[in-house]
């Protein structure tokens, strides 16, 4: 600690700034020099890695943008799905080079759109979604396999990336190149949204089948986005970590999340922290594989 502190107080002296506070309260100095790295134990390969590797710090792809241009995309839905069918085709005909779904409540949730519960809701925040037919008209005269789309859709995630997959199948199309997102993060969920369905341990299993499943069949597919300004918008504070989603044929590392147990049968409390295992990290005694947070949201 005497290290930190001397190590502070000469970074104020040289910055001449104060130490300044997160919205938690926790101090954050304006710079933070090489002694600060020597204090803190620091290694460059276990906490700043290289681009596109673990943990990502340098960037979830080695090039970053320099290798491949950012996809452009609108988020967009309204109506049915003949409606948002036009829409997509006048956003792809005007240059973006994706599409984010945008779903109505109802759907989010489950409903049908002649269910009770959805009465003045269909179509309202986004297209309404209530079988395989209306997913096929969302996306008619579009080749699923030459955009990426992203959806967002949490709860109701595996339902409508099934039926995605259905419809690229029906076109005639290789699955296994397709590309995009679900959000599929229900945490968030519980804590900001409140469209959720099941039970928490039930919602976290579905989604690490997701993750399973696209690994083995849609291995391009990202199968979770970690929703952390739904958090800081409900009220929490601080953000600790946030990370990245992972990249494609990664996934199996997340889905360990959830079967941490050597008789592989599921944990949701390991999924619910966030807590994967890393079997070829150690935390320096040798004692047991180092884990880290992916799944979910360390607050402090």
């Amino acid at each position: 600690m005497t290290d930190l502190k001397t190590s502070e107080s000469a970074t104020k002296r040289r910055v001449g700034l104060p130490v300044e506070q997160t919205s938690s309260h926790i101090p954050v100095r304006p710079l933070y020099p090489p002694a600060d790295l020597a204090a803190w134990d620091w290694n460059y390969d276990r906490d700043t890695g290289y681009p596109g590797e673990f943990p990502y710090t340098r960037g979830v792809q080695a090039t970053m943008y320099r290798g491949r241009l950012w996809t452009m995309r609108q988020y967009a839905g309204m109506g049915d799905a003949e409606e948002s069918n036009k829409r997509y085709k006048y956003l792809l005909a005007h240059g973006t080079t994706g599409l984010s779904v945008a779903f109505d409540l109802p759907t989010q949730i489950g409903l049908d759109s002649d269910n009770p519960l959805a009465a003045g809701e269909v179509g309202k925040v986004g297209v309404a979604i209530d079988s395989i037919e209306d997913m096929q008209r969302l996306f008619d005269g579009i080749d699923l396999t030459a955009i990426s789309t992203s959806m967002t859709i949490n709860a109701t995630a595996s339902i409508l990336l099934a039926l995605y997959v259905a419809v690229a199948r029906r076109q005639g199309r290789d699955i296994r190149r397709l590309s995009g997102t679900v959000q599929n993060d229900v945490l968030k969920e519980y804590i900001a949204r409140g469209t959720y369905i099941y039970p928490p341990q039930q919602a976290m299993r579905i989604i690490t089948d997701v993750f399973a499943w696209s690994n083995e069949n849609v291995p391009e597919w990202n199968t979770i986005s970690i929703s952390g300004y739904h958090m800081r918008e409900a009220g929490s504070t601080d953000v600790g970590k946030d990370y990245a989603r992972p990249l494609p044929g990664e996934e199996s590392k997340v889905v360990d999340a959830a079967f941490p147990r050597a008789d592989r049968r599921f944990d949701a409390d390991g999924a619910a922290t966030g807590e994967q295992h890393c079997p070829d990290r150690d935390p320096g005694d040798g004692s047991r594989p180092r884990r880290h947070a992916v799944l979910a949201y360390e607050f402090v």
